[in-house]
């Protein structure tokens, strides 16, 4: 006999998570995620010296060669699956794969190396992906105030920027609840757009 007060099945949201190399992406998804993170790090060697740029980030020891992946739940109505995109561009061939069906992106950008945002926020702008802007202030270092990080990346007046702490799971959530309400509004703004106003 059929149990009608079974649950019905979550709905599946796919987030990408992307910025350049040394950002903070393996660190955020591993914070916000409920499960135990699945990294795809290896040991950076003298073999990537010449591609691999560590201006500014000179402590870093390791390097996504694939993708992070993490979880989160809200509630019984949705989960969220959070993938961290690797950051050199020898490794953008597996973006594409990574994209599909994602309902939006996070851009973590680092102020110290803040043109190695604009790979990923021109990636997410030709494919039309919805994402917000989120600036990882290492050890509560906000070096620059977010007006000036929008001129800064030439950024559309409507892509939300918004200051965090890859390190601090409520300020990672933070970045994901902006990300899903600007999705919501960018949906319920072409759906206003397709009926009409009435004349």
């Amino acid at each position: 006999m059929r149990d009608d007060r079974a649950r019905s099945v979550p709905t599946a949201i796919k987030i990408l998570v992307a910025g350049g190399f040394g950002a903070g992406k393996t660190t955020m998804v591993g914070t916000v995620s409920e499960i135990l993170p699945l990294h795809t790090e290896e040991v950076l060697t003298s073999a990537s010296t010449h591609s691999d740029d560590l201006s500014g980030v000179e402590a870093k020891r390791t390097t996504t060669v694939t993708m992070d992946f993490g979880r989160i739940t809200i509630g019984d109505s949705a989960v969220l699956y959070l993938f961290g995109t690797p950051g050199q561009d020898r490794f953008w061939f597996l973006w594409d794969e990574l994209a599909i069906g994602a309902l939006g992106a996070v851009v973590l950008a680092d102020t110290r190396r803040l043109a190695d945002s604009f790979p990923s926020i021109d990636y997410f702008e030709r494919r039309r992906v919805p994402f917000v802007v989120a600036v990882n202030c290492f050890h509560g270092n906000q070096q620059f105030e977010i007006p000036a990080v929008r001129n800064a990346l030439s950024l559309d007046p409507d892509v939300p920027v918004v200051l965090c702490d890859a390190r601090d799971r409520r300020s990672g959530r933070e970045v994901l609840v902006t990300l899903i309400e600007h999705v919501r509004a960018l949906t319920l703004g072409q759906a206003h757009t397709a009926v009409g106003t009435p004349g």
